[in-house]
């Protein structure tokens, strides 16, 4: 597992914004990866997806690194930022946005608010 952490942190570390999930950004393999990837991609974050399902020791191993049951997981800047649930959430209150903004993460603000139009 010490391999897997190390790799893990390394990817966390070395790239603003990750999102662990099943599949891809371009092909989501389960429902909750779809919703997390979905609203960054249409605010236009650039992330660095890694897929759980193309390695077990990444899958299991993010769980123990966040402490974190579930998967999809977002890190921003290194640090956890949640499951699809906090995502989703923080997407609609503009949490995410002021996530992004403190961050220095260019994202489409008229994208954003439109996400939060439409569940409103």
């Amino acid at each position: 597992m010490t391999d897997a952490k190390t790799r893990i942190d390394e990817t966390v570390k070395a790239n603003d914004v990750v999102l662990y999930m099943k599949g891809t950004k371009e092909m989501p393999q389960c429902g909750f990866s779809s919703r997390v990837a979905a609203v960054l991609n249409y605010i236009g974050v650039d992330y660095t997806d890694v897929n759980v399902l193309a390695d077990e020791e990444i899958r299991s191993g993010i769980k123990e690194y966040s402490d974190w049951p579930t998967i999809p997981q977002l890190y921003v800047k290194g640090e956890f930022v949640g499951g699809c649930d906090i995502i989703t959430e923080m997407a609609l209150s503009s949490e995410l946005d002021a996530l992004f903004e403190t961050n220095g993460i260019a994202f489409n603000k008229e994208a954003a608010d439109k996400i939060r139009e439409a569940n409103a």
